[in-house]
């Protein structure tokens, strides 16, 4: 019995072609990518340091009486907008108003009072010159009967009236003289506008101008009304909050980036960040402004305490500022509190890690005009009554 011939397997040598080739084209594109990662991360990557734990902060300017009150008025709610100088929070203003209307009255009695000093000095002044013109002549008189007298022509009784007239007039001279010094002590190098008294009262008028208009509480900055705790009818405090404003054209961004990144970052260099509200087809641009001096451990409430046997290295964050563009915020605002994407290019290192941070001022002048009317109406009060 014969056995059957096998055919010939030519499909075996063609399976492993294939599969030969299809690994060597996988290990070409793994080359390539491989290839292309790497100047990608030469060229690209290393330049850059990204962190998403980055948020929106910003100054929470609070509005807080200086005197004390009840609420009659409260003219803006949360989300609102108020414009820096816009009374907010209105505080009853009866009592104020008394008290500013005593003050002017005051000053203006002063005023009268020391304008009095200047007049009594005047006059006093004409009656020493007068006196003085007395005196003289009854010395001259004395004189006279002194030298008549020892031809007998003029008694001893006369001459002796004579002496007493000149002591009486002295003594009247000399009064008067006293009366010009002690008012010239109360008026010398002064004039009635810095008189001491009315300076004094002048500043009883200036605080109970201050105090009543302060019982209106302007907007400081122009923002959103936010935390808004004051309501209508409430005894409030100097030092309580009321009501809270943002001003969203003065908020940054605290990126709290991993110690390891934070070798090459310096302050200038630019970011390019996006927020969660609105996607990443709005980028915003900004620049490194300066580093905190602390972790967020740090400075809380209580720090770790690592000298102990069970020790475990945490990796530490340190919070990045990051100024932002003024007219990308006016076109897409930003809230306090919102997540943001982090893109430092860290490619320029010319700038310091510390050194040559530009300072910030927040200042604002809506309490300055209060002090400039209180004067102008101290000097009307003044040239009303001099």
């Amino acid at each position: 019995m014969s056995t059957p011939q096998q055919p010939p397997s030519s499909a075996k040598p063609e399976g492993n072609r294939k599969r030969n080739l299809m690994m060597m084209l996988v290990g070409i594109l793994i080359l390539v990518a491989a290839v292309a990662y790497g100047a990608y991360y030469f060229l690209v990557a290393r330049f850059h340091e990204d962190t998403d734990d980055a948020y929106v902060n910003g100054n929470v300017v609070q509005i807080t009486p200086q005197v004390t009150g009840t609420v009659i008025a409260v003219n803006a709610d949360d989300t609102q907008t108020v414009k820096q100088g816009d009374p907010v929070v209105v505080l009853d203003p009866a009592d104020a108003r008394i008290a500013l209307q005593q003050a002017k009255a005051t000053l203006a009695q002063t005023v009268r009072r020391v304008h009095g000093l200047y007049i009594n000095d005047d006059q006093y002044r004409a009656q020493v010159a007068q006196r003085q013109s007395d005196l003289s002549k009854v010395k001259d008189d004395l004189r006279r009967r002194l030298a008549t007298g020892t031809a007998g022509a003029v008694s001893q009784e006369e001459i002796s009236h004579a002496r007493d007239a000149v002591k009486s007039t002295q003594a009247a001279l000399d009064a008067a003289q006293q009366q010009l010094a002690a008012n010239r002590a109360l008026t010398a190098n002064t004039t009635i506008d810095n008189h001491p008294d009315v300076l004094a009262a002048a500043a009883k008028v200036r605080d109970a101008y201050l105090a009543a208009a302060r019982n209106t509480l302007p907007a400081p900055v122009t923002g959103y009304v936010a935390r808004r705790t004051v309501q209508v009818g409430q005894r409030v405090s100097p030092g309580n909050p009321l009501v809270s404003v943002v001003p969203l054209q003065q908020i940054w961004i605290d990126a709290n980036f991993k110690e390891g990144q934070l070798k090459h970052m310096r302050v200038g260099q630019p970011v390019e960040l996006t927020a969660d509200k609105y996607g990443s087809s709005v980028v915003y641009h900004g620049k490194v402004v300066g580093f905190s001096a602390g972790t967020g451990s740090a400075f809380s409430l209580l720090p770790a305490q690592n000298a102990t046997g069970n020790w475990i290295k945490v990796v530490q964050r340190l919070p990045v500022r990051i100024k932002l563009d003024p007219q990308e915020l006016g076109k897409h605002p930003l809230a306090i509190g919102l997540s943001m994407l982090v893109d430092v290019n860290i490619k320029d290192e010319s700038g310091g890690p510390l050194s040559n941070i530009e300072n910030t001022v927040y200042q604002t002048d809506v309490f300055a005009k209060y002090g400039n009317e209180a004067d102008a109406e101290i000097a009307r009060i003044i040239a009303a009554n001099e």
